[in-house]
């Protein structure tokens, strides 16, 4: 969808659509040849999410990546018997120049971020595609590969290089725009590739780049193949990498159909399983998942044949559109109220059969998407809260959001006037494993950091409704009110949270919401959140004597040399 510029920076003028399909690819080209398959990316350099910019040099924006992260889950999804995709550029003498620069000059400082944020995840999906699906991406690099276009290759399985002189990898952010490599470059090239230290600080402080046997020898691509030998290279690469996947070869896959979606004038989404209230004056997002209405497929043959119809895996699809929507489209929004509506056991059910029939391909691919749904929740910089209430169903998967959100509150009893169900969680098998988060732990491992022997208590509990009392007692809510105190704590709370800095709560959610350990992907989304955040802002970058702001016009960047 194209925006308007309207201001010296681009800006949101319309709403941002993450949902596309095939028929509208503008950028990438996709050859299916059995159990291979090869994407290229081939960037339209009018096709731009915003005026303003060019997309030369297979450079990209949020739209490109838009359409990657379609490609990536449709490979799972739609095409099951793929077994390795072998990544590679569509144009002649370059792979990927990264991330287009003039897009990143005009862009709100929001913009930006979000963009990064969301490469980043689109990048951990396809890294854990092989690992967790059977799935592996090969980087085959012909051409310049810079900056962003470098960390997709950093994301892939296996770097091929060709060794013609002129192929190079290179991470330039830091001497050509005064940023950093904004979607996980360092980190991936240090904890990844485990690239040595000083070799490191060399190839990210030079612009032009490392090439042939070097490249190898540093460990910043596995092979250098002489290039009359690449493609030959490169195929038998693919073919061994899907000879050591698990996936089934004689799989069908399923349709991801358009989802059900319908905007409405005063900002809210309405979805078949999801809806999403905008209340503007008091910046509050509510976001309410509406349970299923019967128990699910009772075969895994019945599952297919639902496809993405089936409430378990459409829910996951609704949910994650709201929150993309949410992150890139309602900016002011400061606080999401998480709701869940149904009856628990019909949840519990759907869960349960997609838990018992994982060796099937499509049960596992649901119970991975939810993982990535929940993660994308984690990531999210709002103020998260939830409201378990009368005819609540947080079971399982929909539990997690009560352990990913800051605050928890709880409904404790009956509520006068109010005929459904006393409010109640239910865990499952799922809450102690499936669903982990970026620091490789449960959020229930994560809640209860300090008193592991909760988690013991909690797993003892499994298969239980538990209200208020017995939720509170094993530490599974914030707060419990009765019918008398809840309207006024839960309002006070929302209108109070929303009234602190943005600023502050990114800071602070942000740091309390990963305690542990640290993991590869923890440090990519920290570093992004507070080191590029703020580069983002300095003039040093974005000043209108800043590197960004005159990448292209033949001048350096006036900088501010004072260290901080």
């Amino acid at each position: 969808m194209r925006l308007a510029r309207v201001s010296k920076e681009l800006d949101v003028a319309r709403v941002i659509d993450f949902q596309t399909d095939p028929s509208k690819y503008r950028h990438w080209k996709i050859r299916y040849e059995g159990e291979i398959a090869y994407l290229s990316m081939d960037v339209d350099e009018a096709g731009g999410l915003f005026d303003g910019y060019e997309l030369k040099l297979n450079s990209y924006d949020l739209g490109v990546d838009i359409e990657l992260a379609d490609v990536v889950q449709r490979m799972r999804f739609e095409h099951p018997e793929v077994k390795a995709v072998v990544l590679q550029s569509g144009k002649e003498r370059v792979f990927c120049a990264g991330a287009n620069i003039r897009m990143l000059g005009g862009a709100t400082h929001a913009h930006k971020v979000n963009f990064c944020k969301f490469t980043n995840e689109t990048r951990n999906t396809f890294e854990a595609a092989g690992a967790e699906s059977g799935q592996f991406y090969i980087a085959a690099v012909r051409g310049a590969c810079a900056g962003g276009g470098y960390e997709l290759a950093l994301a892939c399985d296996h770097i091929i290089l060709t060794d013609d002189g002129t192929s190079s990898v290179a991470l330039p952010e830091v001497p050509l725009l005064a940023v950093l490599p904004g979607t996980g470059g360092l980190t991936r090239v240090t904890d990844k590739r485990k690239v040595r230290r000083d070799h490191a600080d060399v190839f990210c402080s030079i612009e032009e780049g490392i090439r042939g046997k070097r490249a190898k020898d540093w460990k910043l691509v596995d092979e250098v193949v002489a290039n009359s030998k690449f493609d030959e290279t490169v195929a038998a690469r693919a073919k061994e990498f899907a000879a050591k996947s698990s996936r089934p070869s004689d799989a069908k896959g399923i349709a991801l159909t358009p989802l059900d979606r319908r905007f409405g004038e005063d900002g809210s989404v309405t979805y078949s399983s999801v809806e999403v209230e905008i209340d503007r004056p008091k910046r509050i997002g509510r976001v309410t998942i509406h349970g299923p209405t019967h128990a699910g497929p009772e075969s895994v043959e019945a599952l297919h044949a639902q496809g993405a119809s089936a409430w378990v895996l459409r829910a996951a699809r609704e949910l994650d559109d709201a929150i993309l929507h949410l992150r890139n489209n309602e900016l002011e929004i400061g606080v999401l109220v998480f709701r869940a509506q149904g009856d628990p056991a019909l949840v519990a059910a759907q869960e349960a059969f997609l838990i018992a029939n994982r060796a099937d391909w499509l049960a596992h691919e649901i119970l991975l998407y939810w993982k990535r749904v929940l993660k994308r929740v984690d990531l999210t910089s709002r103020s998260l809260v939830a409201l378990v209430e009368p005819g609540s169903c947080f079971v399982g998967m929909l539990a997690e959001l009560l352990f990913a959100v800051d605050r928890c509150y709880m409904a404790e009893g009956d509520f006068e006037g109010d005929n459904r169900p006393v409010a109640t969680i239910t865990l499952t098998e799922g809450n102690f494993g499936l669903y982990p988060m970026s620091n490789d732990l449960t959020r229930l491992q994560t809640r209860f950091l300090g008193d592991p022997h909760k988690v013991d208590e909690a797993k003892a509990r499994a298969g239980e409704a538990l209200d208020a009392a017995a939720a509170n007692e094993l530490g599974l809510v914030t707060f419990c009110f009765d019918d008398i105190d809840w309207e006024d704590e839960v309002r006070i709370f929302l209108e109070e949270r929303a009234s602190f800095s943005p600023d502050a709560m990114t800071g602070m959610e942000a740091n309390l919401r990963f305690p542990g350990p640290e993991t590869m992907e923890t440090r990519i989304f920290g570093r992004l959140t507070a080191w590029q955040n703020w580069i983002f802002q300095r003039p040093n970058a974005v000043g209108e004597t800043g590197a960004l702001k005159r990448y292209g016009t033949g001048v350096r960047g006036e900088y501010d040399m004072k260290r901080v």
